[in-house]
């Protein structure tokens, strides 16, 4: 396999990919703050989020790192932002499998004590087997210059080391393709589940199910569980077809159109998460227009004070007790 002599990052691409960290750098922030500052959105599933988030937010901070640097040689530095973006990548998608599985169980499976004991497994794998594969490839000095040959200005796994492509599927890409086959089946499946249980409601209780709030909860709830595996494979597949053109020992993988894809699916991914599961959530986006609209709304009491309905009851007050709870956390009901 010829290693050629490395893919040029150019510097509108360093732009736009910079920007692509800062907005996942504040998304990520963004989905942390807003579990922290309102108690009552402390569930379990946006708890796994928040550790998503984590492992977005160190990501953005690694890759614009590299971005801003552009390393053209091994040095310590390329060496500590290689395992620190290594680390924070992989976790991402242990976290990202690991919610679907939560939830799996806690829909499909109908057992939320099963799923929450699965938790602090959760935190063993998505944390452990990062670091222990990272650590590793550093101890080994796997990690270092790889010549933007399977990244955009980043360190990742050495191109001088000779079984780099094991390493590169170590450290990210055996994930990747796992987490590509994974969670389109749990989110599907998920998917099925709740479409049977509305059908079934539907039969016994066609008043409720026709009901415009229940429907648009459902509708919301089921186009983000579309959402979810779309949007991770196609941020994620650019950096994968780079990967297989480097095995293909195909000049495409240096196309800067190819690149600046690779470099925004790679850091986007807070961004889009804090997307889906805030600016498109209404009760947390309302939430977040109160406070910024703060000082107004405190001289005049809004309509649900005056009717005395400022309880913090839910807001779609006609879902029944037994809908699939994938709508109680999909949209924070």
């Amino acid at each position: 396999m010829a290693e050629g002599n490395g893919t040029e990052v150019f510097v509108y691409e360093q732009v736009v990919i910079l920007i692509s960290c800062t907005l996942s750098f504040f998304g990520s922030l963004l989905i942390i703050l807003t579990y922290v500052i309102w108690s009552d959105l402390r569930t379990t599933p946006r708890k796994l989020l928040v550790f998503l988030s984590v492992s977005d937010l160190m990501s953005a901070i690694a890759y614009s790192v590299g971005v801003w640097m552009v390393f053209e040689e091994d040095s310590w530095d390329c060496v500590l932002q290689g395992a620190f973006s290594t680390f924070a990548n992989t976790s991402s998608f242990f976290w990202t499998v690991a919610i679907a599985i939560y939830l799996y169980i806690f829909i499909v499976k109908s057992s939320q004590r099963w799923a929450d004991s699965c938790v602090p497994y959760f935190h063993v794998i998505s944390w452990g087997v990062p670091l222990a594969i990272t650590v590793t490839a550093v101890c080994l000095h796997k990690i270092g210059y790889d010549a933007s040959e399977v990244s955009v200005g980043w360190c990742w796994v050495s191109i001088q080391a000779t079984d780099h492509v094991l390493w590169m599927l170590l450290t990210g890409k055996i994930w990747e393709f796992l987490a590509y086959v994974t969670l389109p089946v749990l989110y599907l499946l998920i998917k099925q589940h709740i479409h049977r249980a509305h059908a079934a409601l539907s039969e016994y209780r066609p008043i409720m199910a026709s009901n415009p709030a229940s429907s648009s909860v459902t509708t919301m709830a089921d186009r983000k569980l579309t959402l979810i595996p779309i949007i991770f494979i196609f941020l994620r597949i650019w950096s994968t077809l780079r990967f297989v053109l480097l095995l293909a020992n195909s000049p495409v993988r240096q196309h800067p159109a190819l690149v600046i894809l690779h470099g925004i699916g790679n850091t986007f991914q807070g961004a889009a998460n804090c997307i889906m599961f805030v600016l498109c959530t209404q009760p947390v986006r309302a939430r977040l227009a109160s406070v910024l609209c703060c000082r107004a709304q405190e001289k005049a009491p809004g309509p649900e004070a005056q009717r005395g309905g400022g309880t913090g009851a839910p807001r779609h007050s006609a879902l029944p007790d037994d809908a699939p709870s994938a709508h109680r956390w999909l949209d924070d009901e």
